[in-house]
């Protein structure tokens, strides 16, 4: 899920985006779609020669690794596979003039739910669930099934189905350089107000301290607040049934204001706006003038296409908070993949390509070139990955797998807010209730 990498499958989600998914929605009710066309076709066999199939790829971080393996394809069984990667800030927009224009790719990268839910409800997504159910499966964990599933009531309005297919396990968590931060990979904090005392320290020397992109914030807050949640109740909470009001909620966001006081936020401020995260994966990765930032695995390949020379960080998990009542959960969030588009010329050679990435030993190039976590579970249960995943990697057993997701003007008033807080503009009671008007717009 952003800009660079991350949000991006996610993410990680900015106003722009929401704006874009916004308009989305609209432009593609104009161009005649209906709701009801989300399984228009069924993929039938395709008998003929010189089959050539586009792919819209929303992830630069990934495009080497898959075009390597698009051509590997083309050899082996005759098919082209173009790829096309617009970058992930024109990746939606791109998106969105294919289906006015009803141009759309045969393959299209999977985003985040919250943004693809229109191009799903107005039927440019083939339901994949019967192909799962006949033992394409059992390249998935079933936690990947489970959050790649909307379910009956979802808050996003989208027909009950599954209509991505994964090869990333996408987690979160914080990547941090040992040296600017003081973060012991081997011995990490005790507990949050450990963290957030190492944090302020290094924060002293100028290229220490803590950094989050505003469109991540809400999983930071959701992650967070996973210590006193349940997983019900967080899912509960984008559906409308519990109130961001909560105490649970209140010690998520205070725990962003206990950074602040202490003074642990690099430049006092959190970075907003259309590249926020590739902002703060650039003064992680590139300036190393940040000793610790929360960003979604996809960030690693992000540093590991950026930076390849540089690899003296680690990722580890939110430690626990002294009160807390439950063991913190990483929000679980479908990582990358595709979408197969059932109105397209060769549906069937598209679903034979995409089953044919989503096998092991194509997992694994995407494992080892692009540094993602695999949803293979052989490959997650070899010691294979790159270093810098483990920390993620090791989160995987405890995601958070929850049927309802972020509405956009919740995302967009988490991401304002959480700017305020830290400049000293809004208290947290001040947050949470603006957060909850804004749940409230979104019924």
């Amino acid at each position: 899920m952003h800009p660079r990498e991350l949000n991006r499958y996610n993410v990680r989600r900015r106003s722009a985006v929401a704006a874009s998914a916004a308009l989305a929605a609209a432009a593609l009710l104009l161009s005649g779609c209906s709701a009801s066309g989300s399984t228009a076709s069924t993929a039938t066999a395709t008998a003929e020669k010189d089959v050539h199939l586009t792919f819209l790829n929303q992830s630069r971080g990934q495009e080497a690794a898959l075009n390597e393996l698009a051509k590997k394809y083309g050899e082996k069984t005759g098919v082209t596979v173009t790829v096309d990667t617009p970058g992930p800030v024109d990746y939606l927009p791109k998106l969105q003039a294919d289906a006015q224009s009803k141009q759309m790719p045969d393959i299209y990268s999977s985003f985040n739910q919250t943004s693809m839910a229109p191009f799903y409800k107005a039927g440019w997504a083939l339901d994949l669930t019967k192909e799962l159910k006949a033992g394409w499966s059992k390249n998935f964990t079933p936690e990947v099934i489970k959050l790649s599933t909307f379910e009956k009531g979802n808050n996003l309005g989208v027909k009950p189905g599954i209509y991505t297919a994964h090869w990333e396990t996408q987690s979160y968590g914080i990547v941090a350089d040992e040296k600017n931060s003081g973060l012991d990979a081997e011995n990490p904090p005790k507990n949050l107000d450990a963290l957030v005392d190492q944090l302020a320290e290094s924060n002293a020397s100028g290229t220490g301290g803590f950094s989050v992109a505003a469109s991540v914030s809400p999983f930071l807050a959701q992650y967070v607040a996973s210590n006193w949640l349940t997983d019900k109740q967080i899912s509960d909470t984008f559906a409308g049934k519990y109130k961001w009001t909560s105490a649970g909620w209140k010690k998520a966001f205070q725990f962003i204001a206990d950074l602040q006081k202490a003074k642990a936020i690099s430049g006092n401020a959190i970075p907003g706006g259309q590249n926020d995260n590739p902002t703060v994966e650039t003064n992680f990765f590139t300036k190393h003038s940040v000793g610790a930032v929360f960003d979604g695995s996809p960030g690693v390949s992000v540093g590991h296409k950026t930076a390849p020379d540089y690899t003296s960080y680690f990722s580890l998990a939110i430690p626990k908070a002294s009160d807390a009542k439950y063991t913190p959960r990483a929000p679980g969030v479908p990582g990358k993949g595709a979408v197969i588009n059932p109105r397209g010329e060769h549906v069937q050679a598209s679903l034979d390509f995409v089953k044919w990435l989503t096998e092991p030993a194509q997992q694994q190039v995407f494992s080892a070139e692009a540094y993602i976590i695999p949803t293979s579970p052989s490959l997650l249960a070899s010691p294979k990955l790159p270093e810098q995943l483990t920390g993620f990697a090791a989160g995987i057993k405890d995601l958070q797998v929850i049927p309802n997701t972020f509405s956009a003007p919740v995302t967009d008033a988490i991401s304002r807010d959480v700017q305020r807080l830290v400049l000293g503009q809004m208290s947290v009671d001040d947050l949470v209730a603006d957060i909850q008007t804004a749940q409230d717009s979104s019924q």
